[in-house]
């Protein structure tokens, strides 16, 4: 879904709150420069989290504003050093100043904010998902859904990414693995989780990606829980079809991803 460009400043704006949000203390998602956001601004721009900048602090002036076209013109260069990763980075911001620099993981934003329906992108490091992320079950735990809710808020399945160098290998390892889940669920995503490093939440606006993040969350602690107790027990697939397809929970999805829920 493309947003029109007179919207960029209220954009801009949700942003820093969907930031602010997520950088929240107590919801225990990042600390100190951990995580970052982004937002579709329209076709050929976005804006994305400056390097260093901390979620739980940021206002408007934390955010760079960068093109699509340059920054997936370096989807597929090859051996660029940390100095001329720098400097490419630096190259795709709208304003031509090389300061503030775009965040490493601007390209990551990019390739999501691509995807049909993504309009705001919140990436974190919650320690509830970390516990799961950085298991050795991490297969395992994060492969199904433990209960309804999750279904209905994070989607019938998560993308589950192995450990990769952030920056512009793991933009890479995530467009294809992204394209491959399209390929066997017909959807986008809404959940991302990526080994030993963090998760990934994809929505349609600012209060979608908080609601989809907390959801996430949750169930990583339920799913923990459950390993004091025997494991999980996962909702079988034939139920989490049916709450993916029921006609009422479309519409609680609808209503939750406009925010009035």
């Amino acid at each position: 879904m493309n947003t029109p460009h007179a919207n960029a400043d209220q954009i801009l704006t949700d942003l820093a709150q969907l930031a602010n949000h997520l950088g929240e203390p107590a919801n225990d998602y990042v600390i100190l420069g951990e995580g970052n956001t982004s937002a579709r601004i329209d076709d050929d721009t976005f804006w994305v989290t400056a390097s260093g900048v901390h979620l739980r602090t940021a206002d408007t002036s934390g955010f760079v504003r960068v093109r699509f076209d340059r920054i997936l013109k370096l989807l597929d260069a090859e051996n660029l050093n940390d100095d001329e990763t720098r400097i490419a980075l630096s190259a795709t911001k709208d304003d031509g100043n090389p300061e503030p620099r775009p965040s490493v993981e601007t390209l990551l934003h990019a390739v999501l904010l691509g995807l049909d329906g993504v309009s705001f992108v919140g990436h974190t490091h919650p320690t509830a998902v970390n516990c799961i992320t950085c298991s050795r079950a991490y297969e395992e735990a994060a492969s199904r859904r433990v209960f309804p809710d999750e279904v209905v808020l994070c989607g019938p399945a998560t993308l589950l990414v192995p450990y990769v160098d952030p920056g512009f290998p793991l933009a890479r390892v995530v467009r294809s693995k992204v394209d491959d889940f399209i390929q066997q669920h017909g959807e986008v995503p809404r959940v991302i989780l990526m080994q030993n490093h963090g998760l990934i939440a994809l929505g349609s606006s600012a209060k979608h990606v908080q609601h989809i993040t907390a959801m996430a969350v949750k169930a990583a602690r339920i799913t923990i829980g459950t390993y004091a107790l025997g494991g999980p027990r996962f909702l079988p697939q034939e139920h989490i079809d049916r709450i993916h397809n029921r006609p009422d929970e479309h519409y609680r999805q609808r209503i939750i991803e406009e925010g009035s829920s």
